[in-house]
């Protein structure tokens, strides 16, 4: 088995929407439970799980696969389920050279499915489909860690007629999405067909399946692919950047080819210029852990590829997840530097002028926050990865549009300098671990202010109005005018200038009265008597006129292009003729 040196272990990308079982799956097949660590149940990070081959033999009931296969086992990579971060790549590539999409076969595809499917395609990344849940399907009997094929001849016929049913769901669904698929079991070429392993990640039902198939994909059409020079360079991607008690900041990376060692000189990527340190220790978890929750690492002198690994080293605080991560020598150093550079160049984000502010931990993070809000059409005046300091504050305090003026902070801290300034500026701070619900906790304030904002301007405004004097009810010709009128369009509200059908002037409502009391507005329908200042009845107006209330033109201009759809239908018919009024001698008036 000489062999197996010469090949690195697979890389395998978990992906698939939020709450299918991604993190679920990997739990079974190492025994952990990571998913119950996980901020709202949701993996925000990605983690790596290494699996090796006599693992994997022993998870199927086959001791003889180790000699089977030459590939040294599984390495996963389990993604975010909103959004998978496309930014780790390798040399330009995908970094996982395999992947699995975890469907819930009882709720079918959702846009993070599609999406996942997509980003897949864009790679061309080999794949198959795990249609988990099989054990909710109604009247399932479940048969723990069993393979699909034993489970599945053991249900009763409606529970296997329920899922096959679920099952060519998925298939139309992944035929729509331009795919060819079928049963994994019904497959024998899996270059030209998806495979679709349905599983229980809860049950271990058809985990055993999803191994085998894995490692054959891995073997049949990878092989080329994870040759690797064990005495080659190391290359890698940072997947976190972390702080660890007794050796600082520290560095979780994929290394996906050649070797590192203990004292190589590394080149990590990070916003501004790449950082050049030398490698104090190289720390693996233990086999079947996971790098984020793994507390008790094993120090070694080397590691090669492929494999999760702890670096320590020294100025690593600005290393950047997603960034790579390069081991040079005195003669490559300066191309290596130049490589790096160009690699950080192309996940550089393009900001707005005008926009939202966000931070973020990782350079991964704020790529998929980034990506999320541009689906949404929010704007981006600034994105950068760090805790909310002192100096974001004042910058955000002087946007003028309140709607700008606000933080949005991904999985960071504030600063201490900076939570004392925020209590005393008026600016708004949006903070979660979870990305979608940042986003919804931005979009449900913006949707409240403007509401709040569009009553507050409401209530300032003059809105459209009008009514007519009713004959025979004149109880006083002037000073003020006292008649009766009944109100056809609009509100009437005191203090507010009265205009007449040519669009002239003459008074102001001083009171109005409805049986005896003193009222401060009528609305449509209404018989009140009014007070109008400034007018003689029998000369500036006279019974049965038709009178309006006078509008100014700056407050006709909002009603016109900010609160039009807001009014009534009564309203809206006052607004528009009494603008016709006006726009008679003045077409451009309140334009």
């Amino acid at each position: 088995m000489t062999e197996i040196r010469n090949l690195r272990t697979p890389i395998v990308s978990v992906m698939g929407h939020v709450d299918h079982g991604k993190t679920t799956l990997l739990d079974k097949i190492r025994g952990s439970a990571v998913v119950k660590g996980e901020a709202g149940a949701i993996t925000q990070h990605i983690g790596a799980t290494e699996v090796p081959i006599d693992i994997i033999a022993k998870k199927c009931g086959e001791p003889k696969l180790v000699d089977k296969f030459i590939v040294p086992g599984l390495l996963f990579i389990d993604t975010p389920g909103h959004h998978a971060f496309t930014s780790l790549r390798s040399r330009g590539g995908a970094l996982a050279d395999l992947a699995i999409v975890i469907v819930d076969i009882n709720e079918g595809f959702m846009p993070q499915t599609i999406e996942s499917l997509q980003i897949l395609k864009n790679f061309k990344t080999p794949f198959v489909v795990v249609a988990n849940k099989i054990d909710r399907i109604h009247g399932w009997d479940p048969h723990r860690d069993a393979p699909f094929a034993v489970t599945y001849n053991k249900q009763s016929e409606h529970v296997r007629n329920s899922l096959d049913n679920k099952f060519y769901e998925i298939v139309g669904e992944l035929y729509n999405a331009g795919f060819s698929s079928d049963r994994y079991d019904r497959i024998t070429n899996f270059q030209r067909n998806i495979g679709v392993i349905p599983i229980s990640a809860v049950t271990g039902e058809g985990i055993p399946d999803v191994l085998l198939v894995l490692l054959g994909l891995a073997q049949r059409f990878l092989e080329s692919n994870l040759h690797y020079d064990a005495n080659g360079p190391g290359v890698g991607t940072v997947l976190e950047v972390k702080e660890e008690r007794g050796l600082g900041t520290t560095i979780d990376v994929i290394l996906y080819d050649g070797t590192l060692k203990k004292g190589d000189t590394i080149v990590v990527g990070t916003l501004d210029e790449p950082i050049q340190t030398k490698v104090r220790a190289v720390l693996k978890p233990r086999p079947l852990s996971e790098i984020r929750s793994e507390e008790k690492f094993e120090q070694v002198d080397k590691v090669t590829a492929a494999t999760g690994v702890k670096i320590s080293a020294p100025n690593l605080d600005n290393a950047l997840s997603g960034a790579p991560v390069r081991v040079a020598t005195i003669d490559t150093i300066e191309g290596i530097v130049m490589d790096v550079r160009d690699e950080i160049e192309q996940v550089k984000i393009h900001t707005d002028i005008n926009g939202v502010t966000i931070k973020a931990d990782t350079i991964g993070s704020l790529e998929a926050l980034v990506n999320e809000l541009k689906k949404e059409e929010i704007p981006i005046r600034k994105a950068d990865v760090g805790d909310i300091s002192h100096r974001d504050i004042v910058e955000v305090s002087a946007i003028e549009d309140p709607f700008y003026s606000v933080i949005i902070g991904f999985n960071v801290d504030i600063l201490p300098d900076a939570k004392e300034k925020v209590q005393t500026l008026d600016i708004k701070l949006f903070m979660n671990d979870v990305i979608y619900r940042l986003i919804d906790d931005y979009k449900d304030w913006v949707i409240k202010q403007r509401e709040l904002s569009e009553k507050a301007i409401s209530e300032m405004i003059i809105k459209p109005g009008r009514f007519r004097i009713m004959p025979n009810c004149t109880f006083r010709q002037s000073k003020p005018a006292v008649v009766g009128v009944r109100i056809f369009g609009g509100v009437v509200k005191t203090n507010v200038d009265v205009a007449t059908e040519d669009g002239i002037v003459v008074g102001k409502i001083k009171g109005l009265q409805s049986s005896g009391d003193n009222i401060s507005e009528a609305r449509v329908g209404m018989e009140v008597a009014m007070a109008i200042e400034g007018p003689t009845v029998g000369r500036q107006i006279k019974e049965e006129d038709v009178l309006y209330v006078n509008i100014p033109e700056r407050h006709a201009k909002i009603l016109e292009h900010e609160l039009y759809d807001s009014l009534s239908a009564d309203e809206i018919e006052t607004l528009d003729s009494f603008l016709e009024i006006k726009r008679r001698n003045n077409p451009f008036w309140a334009k």
